[in-house]
């Protein structure tokens, strides 16, 4: 299986159990990597062959910047449903942050791998 990724995306979005996290958007920051098969793609150079990084990626964009998830753990599953379900993607690898969340630490957040390898 090959792995088509997308590393560091980052999207604005309501996200936290605190009143006041409720009334800013903060960001979170993805690293994702999801399994898929390129052979078909790499012989004949057409998008149409391949998991397009940039449509998952705006997909991501609009649908948590729409979101208010309270946990980071809930905003992770939901991704993973999303991309295996939308995207036809069988394994993924999937790290969310939330940058700042903890005072002296880059990010805090979740690893998750969802499918079969």
């Amino acid at each position: 299986m090959d792995i088509v990724y997308i590393r560091k995306l980052e999207i604005e979005t309501i996200i936290g159990i605190y009143d006041w996290e409720r009334e800013v958007r903060q960001l979170v920051s993805l690293d994702l990597e999801m399994g898929t098969d390129i052979a078909r793609a790499a012989q004949t150079d057409a998008i149409k062959d391949t998991l397009n990084y940039k449509a998952v990626a705006k997909r991501l964009i609009d649908f948590i910047g729409k979101s208010e998830f309270q946990l980071v753990e809930t905003m992770a599953e939901q991704v993973a449903e999303l991309i295996m379900q939308e995207f036809n993607v069988p394994w993924l690898r999937l790290r969310l942050s939330k940058p700042g969340a903890v005072r002296g630490s880059r990010d805090v957040g979740v690893i998750i791998e969802r499918g079969a390898k």
